[in-house]
C-alpha cells in the first residue's frame, strides 16, 4: 500500500489530497475569492497560498489520520499554470519531501485532471474534452501520450465564462461559472452571438468583445435580460465545445467521453453532451465538484501512477514550468 500527497497551486484554487492506492483519504480545497468585477492575479493568489497552505495542509493529514511520515510519495503541479502560485505550493512540497526524505514527482496539471476522471468514473479509454479556466483541449490517448486533437487558439472556456461574469458584475463566490449557470436556467431567449469553430480549434475571444461591445444596448433596451444572455453564452460556446469532441470521437472511433476541469462540473455541459453520446451509442462519463474543479487528489493520482510505472522526479528538475504541455508528457503507465 503506497500513500501520496499531492499539492495542487496553478490557479485561484489551492488544493491537498491524500491517496492510499486507489482511496481517496483526504481532499481539501481552499480557494481565492477575488470581489465581482474583478479576476484573480498572480501576485495576489500567491499570497492568498502562502497564508493558507500550512493550514490546508494539517486539514488533509487530520482528515486522512496519518502524519507526514507515514507518507511514502510527495507529488506536486509542476504546470501548466500561473508561475508564482504555483511556485508556492512546489516550494512546500519541496520543504516536506526533503524534511522527511522522501521521493517527489513533478506532476502535469492536465494528466491530473484525466488521471482522477478515469479513476473516478471508471472510464478505460475514453476521449477527454478539458474544459477549465486556463485550458480548452480534445485529448485522446494513443502510443505512451495523450495526444491534443483540438484546442482553443486564444482563451480557455473557462476565462471566458470569468470575463462575461466580469461584465455583468457577477459574484466571485462560489465561482462566476456555478452563478452563471444559475441564471441560465433563468433565461429563455437566445441571443445572437458568433459560432467560432476552425477545424478542430475553437476560439472565444471574438464572443466575448462581440458582448461587450452589444451589452450596453442589449440591456438598456431590454431586449435580452441578464439571464437570457447567460443562457445565450452558455449554449453557444457548450455547441462550440461538443461539436469537435464528436469529431475527435468519429476520428479515433471512441465510444467513451469523459468530461474534466472546472467547467466540466456544469450540468448543462454534461446534458448537451449527453444527447450527443446517446446519438452515437457512446458513454459518457463525468463528476461532480469535488473532483472536477482543481484539487489536490488528482496530482496525488497521477503522481502515483508516474512513481510505480517510472520512479521519482530527478531534484533538479522539481521545478515548475507555466506553458507545460498535455502531450509533452510520456505516459508510461498505459499500454
Amino acid at each position: 500500500m503506497t500513500i501520496a500527497i499531492g499539492f495542487e497551486g496553478s490557479a485561484n484554487k489551492l488544493g491537498i489530497g491524500i491517496i492510499r492506492d486507489q482511496d481517496v483519504l483526504s481532499n481539501v480545497r481552499h480557494t481565492y475569492i477575488t470581489p465581482p468585477g474583478e479576476g484573480f492575479l498572480p501576485r495576489e493568489t500567491a499570497l492568498h497560498h502562502r497564508e493558507h497552505i500550512l493550514k490546508v495542509l494539517q486539514k488533509a493529514l487530520d482528515e486522512a489520520k496519518i502524519t507526514l511520515k507515514d507518507v511514502d510519495v510527495v507529488c506536486y503541479t509542476k504546470g501548466p499554470g500561473m508561475g508564482a502560485p504555483l511556485t508556492v505550493a512546489a516550494l512546500v512540497a519541496r520543504t516536506v519531501a526533503q524534511i522527511y526524505d522522501k521521493p517527489m514527482v513533478a506532476v502535469n496539471h492536465c494528466i491530473g485532471h484525466i488521471e482522477m476522471g478515469r479513476l473516478i468514473t471508471g472510464s478505460i479509454n475514453p476521449t477527454v474534452l478539458y474544459v477549465s479556466g486556463g485550458n480548452t483541449q480534445i485529448i485522446a490517448y494513443s502510443r505512451q501520450r495523450y495526444r491534443i486533437f483540438g484546442e482553443t487558439i486564444d482563451i480557455a472556456v473557462g476565462n471566458c465564462l470569468d470575463r462575461f461574469a466580469r461584465l455583468l458584475k457577477l459574484s466571485n463566490d462560489p465561482s462566476p461559472g456555478y452563478n452563471i449557470e444559475q441564471l441560465a436556467k433563468k433565461g429563455t431567449k437566445l441571443a445572437p452571438l458568433p459560432y467560432v469553430v476552425k477545424g478542430m480549434d475553437v476560439s472565444f475571444s471574438g464572443i466575448l468583445s462581440y458582448i461587450e461591445e452589444h451589452l450596453p444596448s442589449w440591456l438598456d433596451s431590454k431586449e435580452f435580460t441578464p439571464e437570457d444572455l447567460c443562457f445565450s453564452l452558455q449554449e453557444t460556446v457548450f455547441a462550440m465545445l461538443i461539436e469537435i469532441t464528436e469529431r475527435a470521437m468519429a476520428h479515433v472511433k471512441s465510444l467513451e467521453v469523459l468530461i474534466v476541469g472546472g467547467v466540466g462540473c456544469n450540468e448543462r455541459l454534461q446534458e448537451m453532451m449527453k444527447v450527443m453520446c446517446e446519438e452515437r451509442n457512446a458513454v459518457l462519463h463525468a463528476t461532480d465538484e469535488r473532483f472536477c474543479i482543481d484539487n489536490g487528489v488528482m496530482i496525488a493520482v497521477a503522481g502515483l501512477l508516474q512513481y510505480k510505472s517510472q520512479g521519482h522526479t530527478p531534484w533538479i528538475e522539481t521545478t515548475c514550468v507555466q506553458r507545460y504541455r498535455t502531450d509533452d508528457v510520456y505516459v508510461s503507465w498505459r499500454e
